[in-house]
């Protein structure tokens, strides 16, 4: 081969290479805003070298002034698989992101800047208007009906109904409760006044209009600015009893319905508002009602249900209240399989399953108290996520709740695909685990300022199922890092994990099934006794390896052994427990004790080596106060933390 036709094709090589790495932008993708939070996804082709990067800025609609926000995630590429229920996903090429913390009811100018070093073929810049969610309101104009109890014998607010099915569709007794000729029009509130509905449901004229199964179906359809509102008319307490039967309300064809201010006792399923690949509900607000001795709270499985709001309730279910009891024997260690303590209690039966559990795009989750559950909050494990970006779980905010007592998982984010975003919860007792990914479908997912204390048999942050896309940005866990199964696109700051002396368990142990991991600004205390306290795998840069072979982990005993062998933690501390004001690890002696969130303090001494040994993270922490972020979820010198219902002002889970 002569010279001239080695360099042509040398030439041709180099050119197929860079047009490889050169990023073809596709179509960008706004999801549904939240009331703080926007989402965005921006597929590609191209960038073969993972080189490309998004810078994102915003304002609001009319000012001038751009503020920066984090950077777009690179995502594509990852495989996703759990071999036991054939799933198996590789991520698509793109970026993904929120922009958080911004104002209710806003408008935002969003800014998004693509750069490659190869090369743009395509459009470098979008620029789209954002505005976010305010919180759901009844109509102001509609109609008010007044809904009263069967043994209701007052002076009654006209027009007056029996029952709320009554109100709902002008129903009847017996076969004449599915004849709806009188039904209810968006705009219209419901009052509910003080007493007991409990159907008679083994009645042909249960006077609640419910024969039989006592289950009462709402198909009507509200719109955002007249929801149709079901509300407690504020004279006294209205309580849905369900006799102990399977389902109260059915909602899953029901679009804008505000039920506010309900006590739901008594059944099985409460609100059921979906069903996979059958029907769903838009725009469901579940709000300031309490929830007792109920096996499920709220519940839709449906990829087209969107944008819930379930915020200030309350909810209680039927769990052991006075012991840890896990799901499979609380005293199971990683690693030890069927391992059990003395005095341990064995699996529980599950009496009750999910306070809450969603899937679909754009719903809020915030300021509710759950105790005596399965798990508190899910996200549904829907497997291979919908091809249609609005049939995702997606954009879903789940904020400042308090959650107590739980036989597996405080939060699970398992089936969440984009900017999945969990902050400000406060988590007290957990058999199994804590904030769980299994898995995360590409993400982000943002887990911010989350507390976790006493998980005796599982790990702060379950992240399996191969997830990919995890930020892990100031928490404060009593607890280990413990990431066995090789994830992706795993990025840690700012955050306090501190052992509890459980035996043979490191601080820290983080299986990474690519390159594109970082993990820095951290503070550890480790656990006495413990040899190998920092365990360390990731392949060789540009590999992917999901089962890595025991030979191939790193072990350290030492932080600084292992920043010098892994090259992360730079900035990254040992800490121990005097960093609090007062603050005690959990006894692991005592795998069942409950704690309670009154007796336990998590806020650091003003001058401990936690305060100010952070880095400044946009939009996540740049209010700081001193000279830099604190580790950890609550910032020295910044008001706390607010967990749970805006009107509960005594605590629920207390002795």
């Amino acid at each position: 081969m002569s010279a001239s036709m080695r360099y042509f094709l040398l030439a041709i090589a180099t050119l197929t290479l860079r047009a490889q790495d050169a990023t073809v932008p596709g179509r960008f993708h706004v999801e549904h805003p939240t009331l703080h939070n926007l989402g965005f996804e921006w597929p590609i082709t191209g960038d073969a070298n993972r080189n490309a990067t998004v810078a994102v800025q915003y304002r609001e609609t009319g000012q001038s002034q751009w503020r920066n926000a984090l950077p777009l995630l690179r995502i594509g590429g990852e495989n996703v698989y759990r071999r036991r229920e054939n799933l198996d996903y590789t991520v698509p090429d793109g970026f993904a992101g929120s922009i958080l913390n911004v104002k209710e009811g806003t408008e935002y100018e969003c800014k998004f800047v693509l750069t490659d070093p190869d090369g743009v073929k395509g459009n470098t810049t979008e620029t789209v208007k954002v505005k976010t969610r305010s919180e759901p309101k009844p109509y102001a104009g509609g109609r008010v009906l007044h809904v009263y109890p069967p043994d209701y014998e007052g002076k009654r607010e006209e027009p007056s109904f029996t029952g709320l099915l009554h109100a709902y569709y002008g129903a009847g007794l017996g076969d004449w409760s599915v004849v709806w000729e009188r039904r209810a029009q968006p705009g219209d509130t419901i009052l509910v006044h003080v007493g007991m509905y409990r159907s008679e449901r083994l009645s042909y004229v249960d006077p609640l209009m419910a024969p039989f199964d006592g289950v009462m179906s709402l198909t009507l359809k509200g719109t955002p600015e007249k929801p149709i509102t079901i509300k407690a008319a504020g004279d006294g307490e209205p309580v849905f009893d369900g006799d102990y039967g399977s389902r109260m309300l059915d909602v899953m064809a029901s679009r804008y319905h505000i039920i506010d201010g309900i006590t739901f006792r008594n059944v099985d399923t409460a609100i059921f508002a979906g069903s996979k690949e059958v029907l769903g509900a838009v725009g469901l607000t579940v709000r300031n009602c309490r929830f007792e001795n109920v096996g499920f709270g709220v519940w839709t499985e449906y990829a087209g249900s969107s944008d819930f709001y379930i915020a200030d309730n309350l909810f209680l279910g039927r769990d052991d209240r006075f012991r840890l009891i896990g799901w499979g024997g609380a005293s199971r260690s990683p690693g030890s399989p069927g391992y059990k303590a003395p005095g341990d209690y064995g699996s529980h039966q599950m009496k009750s399953y999910y306070a809450i559990k969603v899937y679909g795009p754009g719903h809020v989750i915030a300021r509710n108290a759950i105790a005596y559950y399965h798990d508190a909050i899910g996200i549904s494990t829907y497997g291979t996520p919908e091809k249609d970006p609005d049939l995702r779980a997606s954009s879903i905010d789940i904020h400042n709740n308090d959650l107590h007592m739980f036989g597996d998982d405080y939060i699970e984010t398992d089936g969440g695909v984009h900017n999945i975003r969990v902050y400000n919860n406060r988590g007290i007792n957990s058999a199994h685990g804590g904030y769980s990914s299994q898995p995360i479908f590409g993400g982000p997912a943002y887990f911010i300022r989350n507390i976790l204390y006493h998980t005796p048999s599982g790990t702060a942050f379950k992240f399996s199922g191969k997830p990919a896309g995890l930020f892990v940005y100031h928490n404060t866990i009593i607890g280990e890092n413990i990431v066995g199964d090789a994830s992706s696109n795993m990025h840690f700051r700012n955050n306090l994990y501190l052992g509890r002396d459980e035996p043979g368990r490191g601080i820290l142990r983080l299986a990474n099934a690519t390159g594109n991991n970082t993990t820095d600004y951290n503070g550890y205390r480790p656990n006495r006794d413990v040899k190998d306290q920092y365990t360390y795998f990731a392949p060789p840069a540009g590999q992917r390896i999901y089962e890595p072979a025991p030979e191939a982990w790193k072990r350290f005993a030492t932080l600084a052994e292992y920043k010098a062998g892994t090259g992360q933690e730079a900035h990254s501390i040992e800490v121990d427990f005097d960093i609090f004001e007062n603050l005690k690890a959990p006894d692991q002696r005592k795998r069942h004790a409950v704690y309670h969130a009154m007796d336990l303090n998590f806020k650091l001494k003003p001058n401990s080596k936690a305060v100010d040994a952070g880095v400044v993270l946009p939009t996540v922490n740049e209010d700081f106060a001193g000279r830099a972020p604190d580790l950890g979820a609550l910032e020295t010198g910044k008001p706390e933390i607010k967990y749970g219902p805006r009107w509960l002002t005594w605590q629920p889970f207390y002795r």
